[in-house]
């Protein structure tokens, strides 16, 4: 996707997203139903100002103030570029499962049908190959009234799939001019290559873009929906562990929890428990055996206090199991690295460590990895999620096109989706929340040992 950098004043830099104009300069712009919607009709201060923007940062050197990248603000616009009985609107969601997708499958239909009086909606069934492979669900609000109070996806969903000229294909003899695509970093990388199809053949469509992911390692946004209830229910695993670890002499209670590439949930998860002695996370690479190694560290943690509680990321210690003589991993259909399961092998490594150990220890695993992403949401991310799909139904009825929608410093925004995908978030050793949960678990900084 090309960039739409634009200069705003001094050395700031507008990163805008598309609009339909861009490539069809002579649409017509209609009054936003908004106005004649006794909801909102009086709030004149509800439409956003076209030049509203949001800061990428927010703390800045004193000396470089007025420098910076600012994204488009999201909301309402007072003019709209489809009139509600000319919108076909279609959702498909992708990827591995979340907390909060029949939410946000919800409000995108209640939104579309009840601010905009839009009511020719569609699902596509089982992800990207729904376009082209399955049949079409018909939505509307009565259809989607209670599905946010159960997990898991109304529309279904899968990995892979994606076969752009065939998803246009269908999008154009469908009749269809409004896509809104939930999912992850490959999802979303797929939506940028719908919306270039589509600007080449000049098409009437918006694509925008949900962002997606339980291991909240998308770039730009403040979250990804889903993470405060996959943190909440990770937190019921850390509790169980302890108990069980604190109820016996010698008790191990270790939780293996989602995050491939990054460790947020089993950081977050372990600075609400405050009973985790070590968070294992695929960021920092950790070793066992040695001074400052994890074996030395549970042995003088069930000396203290005779019990111990670990946390590991599903991602962590992937290089180190295969020094010590594990497979190559294989790749999935969305082209992901499978993992090889970090729990289980390090369970084993414990109890074969700890086997000549007078006393013995007592381990526990928990493995609640397909229990946390397939829940309900809980009242934050439904809220959340309510935000997300209201900011997509804005920006596609006011005629933007490739974005992606997301809280940016407490502000949501439409940011160009090709922005999002560029580098995954990651956590850094060097952050606060970082140094705060070493100094909550006291557990060794591998880092630091490896450099000494």
């Amino acid at each position: 996707m090309e960039a739409h950098n634009q200069p705003l004043f001094g050395g700031t830099m507008l990163d805008d997203v598309p609009h339909l104009t861009d490539w069809l300069p002579d649409l017509k712009a209609y009054p936003s139903p908004l106005q004649y919607n006794s909801a909102y009709s009086a709030m004149k201060q509800y439409f956003v100002d076209p030049g509203e923007v949001v800061a990428r940062n927010v703390v800045e050197k004193f000396s470089s103030v007025g420098d910076g990248m600012y994204f488009r603000r999201a909301g309402p616009s007072e003019k709209v570029y489809f009139k509600p009985e000319e919108v076909h609107a279609c959702i498909v969601t992708c990827g591995g499962l979340c907390p909060g997708l029949n939410t946000v499958i919800r409000e995108i239909v209640c939104g579309l049908w009840n601010q905009f009086g839009v009511e020719n909606i569609i699902g596509m069934e089982g992800g990207y190959r729904g376009f082209y492979a399955r049949n079409t669900i018909q939505l509307d609000p009565k259809i989607v009234n209670d599905i946010h109070k159960r997990g898991g996806t109304i529309l279904g969903t899968s990995r892979g799939g994606h076969h752009t000229a065939k998803i246009v294909n269908s999008i154009q003899d469908r009749g269809i001019n409004q896509v809104y695509i939930v999912g992850g970093e490959g999802t979303q990388k797929g939506a940028s290559f719908i919306y270039e199809e589509i600007r080449r053949r000049d098409l009437k469509v918006c694509i925008a873009g949900i962002p997606k992911t339980i291991d909240n390692d998308i770039d730009i946004i403040d979250r990804s929906f889903g993470f405060d209830t996959a943190v909440e229910e990770a937190q019921r695993a850390i509790n169980a562990a302890h108990v069980e670890a604190e109820s016996i002499q010698n008790g191990v209670g270790l939780v293996k929890l989602m995050g491939r590439y990054s460790g947020h949930i089993a950081m977050y998860a372990t600075l609400a428990s405050r009973d985790v002695d070590c968070c294992l996370i695929p960021e920092v690479p950790f070793y066992l055996e040695g001074e400052g190694g994890l074996y030395e560290y549970i042995e003088r943690r069930l000396h203290e206090n005779k019990h111990v509680v670990i946390v590991v990321a599903e991602g962590a210690g992937q290089d180190l199991m295969i020094q010590n003589g594990a497979a190559l991993p294989k790749c999935d259909a969305s082209g992901n690295k499978q993992l090889l399961d970090v729990g289980l092998w390090l369970a084993q490594k414990l109890k074969d460590h700890f086997s000549d150990r007078k006393e013995g220890i007592y381990l526990k695993y928990i493995d609640p990895t397909y229990m946390i992403r397939a829940i309900p949401s809980n009242a934050s991310d439904n809220i959340y999620c309510t935000l997300l799909a209201q900011s997509a139904i804005n920006g596609a009825m006011a005629g933007y096109s490739g974005f992606t929608v997301g809280p940016v410093n407490g502000r949501h925004a439409y940011i160009p989706t090709s922005r999002i995908t560029e580098n995954p978030k990651r956590i850094s050793i060097a952050d606060r929340m970082w140094a705060r949960l070493l100094s909550s678990t006291n557990q060794p900084d591998f880092t630091w040992h490896e450099e000494v």
